[in-house]
């Protein structure tokens, strides 16, 4: 049998250290290391370890009591929390460590609700009890009030197979069938135990163990009953589907390709198809490998429910499905910051600064890595400094030359509010095309979105394949700060080719110049990221907190009082609070808890100051003109747009 477990915690909760004894215990590994120590198995990477964090979400191999275990470790820190989440897709069962001092920390929450979104079954393991002011019950207490009632202590209830009275009726009480058969006949243990397996593997039941990683207290305790208590099936005999979760570049610089099989079998030199429905692509499986740690094997062929990696696929991007899998993940950690690469033009090329950045993109594609023409500048996005910090590090280990980064700044976005039809036209000479789009405020956070509109008789149907293709080519400029616009209903209504004239490239001029038109026409919004946050403190803090929320141009809900302590739930901006954690800390002597979460993107509270600080110029963006170009006595001639309708020839 095959299981992937995650392992999930906020940061120091002692994560890697639990690894490091599962892996011992399980005679996957003959050292014991220490993340102290800089030798743990999984913290493989030398930033890993000269930081003492996990950076990257490896994975270990583990094979016990007839099943193989792939164990991936994951950041605990927020800045990667995006190589956390793509790990999540692929996770039959997960473990979160929970600090037994700490108890509940901001990160714990946000993994918490990704891993239910995702439907993954989780495990809790409370570590640290051998260090001082370390409580279980009041730790368990605080899952129970924040995360779920379905948590159950089972360090005690569930010992060598045997359940005991308060964990039976924990059961019963969550299940209808049992409990009618406890009530009428008793206790079945075998009844029970696959009813348990059943709850957990549905999220209805939450086994929670204690003990210390360091102290090795509790741990192989934990994993019998883990091995016990979780199964996988998977259909062998289908047409092969899996998740790409993970893209790395080997030292050699092959691309390997990393996959969780959901279904099916594959083997070397097989055909592999990837990618969106319409667009897939078909490669050769040149090398299969299984990875633990850092070394790997190579096999002759995979099957359902294995991690693997492939070499062969050039273009598969993390989410993609592969074989019969067609649908994409979706992902909810977004970065909100963009910062700037500085380097020294002197010792090292601009487009080897470029392909190095691009291969890093390419394993972690919410850098979104941007080359700025113009400016010649590479623009990136970010989570916070830390992973700055260690991308610094990175770019000099594998590439070896020295980038450092400007302050990073907020990503912006800009929308519209009111409904208008935009025209563009490109017609210099021997060149024709003509498009008419209707642009409508779309739902928040919802993107661009394309309806077509326009009949086959006025436009084939190949030249409006292409209009809506080089809508979704690139993210476009808004007017107001050059932001990329968002939240808005594109309809194409009808448009225009010439027999002879109309050539490549004509229709994205005249579609980019179609939505610029109709920018200028309609009323702009500037939007910027938000926060929802959700603040526990000490009543005597809340006063302060709220004026803080207030100064900072959030708003929030009346605040729930819970015993000495108040929990605050509201929305701010990202630009206002995300440093305030080491405010908040200060304030409250780090005896609250603040959770911020992703809540996309709504109105810009100083739209003037910002637009002022970026001081964008509409009129002289190189990629996007609203000026349409029509032809008259064999020369091209502009027509700027506000005067650019009354010419368009489908009208």
């Amino acid at each position: 049998m095959y299981k992937t477990i995650g392992l999930l915690a906020h940061v120091d909760a002692g994560k890697t250290t639990f690894s490091e004894q599962l892996l011992y215990h399980t005679k996957s590994i003959r050292h014991l290391g220490r993340v102290d120590h800089k030798d743990a198995f999984l913290d493989s990477h030398q930033i890993e370890r000269d930081r003492g964090i996990t950076v990257f979400a490896d994975q270990a191999r583990i094979n016990y009591n007839n099943s193989t275990y792939y164990v991936i470790d994951t950041p605990g820190h927020v800045d990667f929390s995006l190589e956390m989440e793509r790990a999540i897709q692929v996770m039959d069962y997960c473990v979160v460590i929970v600090s037994a001092v700490e108890g509940i920390e901001g990160h714990t929450e946000t993994v918490w609700r990704l891993l239910q979104k995702h439907g993954v079954p989780t495990f809790f393991f409370i570590n640290k009890m051998d260090r001082i002011g370390a409580s279980s019950d009041r730790v368990i207490k605080e899952l129970n009030e924040n995360l779920t009632e379905d948590v159950c202590d089972f360090t005690a209830t569930f010992k060598q197979r045997e359940m005991n009275e308060n964990l039976v009726e924990f059961i019963a009480e969550r299940n209808e069938t049992l409990l009618e058969h406890y009530m009428e006949a008793g206790f079945d243990k075998k009844l029970w135990l696959d009813t348990l397996k059943t709850m957990i593997k549905d999220n209805k039941i939450f086994p929670c163990y204690s003990g210390s990683a360091l102290k090795d207290e509790g741990i192989i305790e934990f994993f019998e009953a883990f091995d016990l208590l979780t199964e996988t099936t998977y259909k062998v005999e289908e047409d092969f589907a899996g998740r790409v979760y993970k893209i790395r570049y080997d030292e050699n610089g092959n691309r390997i390709t990393f996959i969780k099989a959901l279904q099916g079998t594959i083997k070397v030199r097989d055909q592999i198809s990837y990618g969106e429905k319409d667009n897939k692509v078909s490669e050769k499986v040149t090398q299969l490998r299984v990875y633990n740690g850092q070394k790997f094997e190579t096999v002759d062929q995979v099957e359902a429910g294995e991690l693997f990696a492939v070499s062969g696929l050039s273009k598969a991007a993390t989410g993609d499905g592969v074989g019969s899998l067609d649908e994409k993940a979706a992902f909810d950690m977004v970065p909100t910051l963009k910062s700037k690469v500085i380097y020294n033009t002197a010792s090292v090329r601009i487009k080897d600064i470029l392909k190095s950045f691009q291969v890093l993109d390419q394993e972690d594609p919410s850098l979104q890595i941007k080359w700025d023409e113009q400016l010649q500048e590479i623009h990136i996005h970010v989570m916070g400094l830390i992973q700055l910090e260690v991308l610094e590090k990175i770019v000099k280990e594998r590439f070896g030359f020295d980038v450092s980064f400007g302050d990073p700044k907020i990503i912006y976005k800009e929308t519209i509010e009111t409904k208008i039809v935009g025209y563009g036209h490109f017609e210099p000479l021997k060149h024709y095309a003509e498009v008419h789009l209707k642009l409508e405020p779309a739902e928040k956070n919802s993107g661009i979105t394309f309806l077509n509109e326009c009949h086959a008789n006025d436009l084939t149907i190949g030249n409006q394949n292409l209009i809506h293709h080089h809508l979704f080519e690139r993210s476009h400029h808004g007017l107001l700060t050059g932001s990329a616009v968002t939240d808005i209903k594109v309809t194409l209504l009808t448009g225009k080719a010439h027999n002879e004239h109309t050539s490549g490239g004509d229709f994205r001029e005249a579609t980019f110049r179609a939505l610029r038109q109709g920018l200028e026409k309609a009323k702009n919004v500037l939007l910027e990221p938000y926060y929802h946050f959700k603040i526990k403190v000490e009543i005597d803090y809340m006063g302060r907190v709220l004026s803080d929320i207030q100064q900072a141009s959030g708003t929030f809900t009346p605040p729930e009082m819970m015993e000495d302590k108040t929990i605050i739930t509201g929305k701010v901006p990202v630009a206002t609070f995300m440093n305030y954690s080491t405010e908040f800390a200060s304030i409250t002597q780090g005896k609250g808890t603040l959770n911020l979460k992703f809540a996309g993107y709504d109105r810009c509270h100083n739209p003037d100051e910002v637009m002022e600080r970026i001081a964008y110029n509409k009129d002289a963006d190189p990629k996007y003109t609203s000026t349409s170009i029509f032809c008259a006595k064999g020369q091209g001639y502009k027509v700027p747009w506000d005067q650019a309708e009354k010419e368009m020839h489908r009208l």
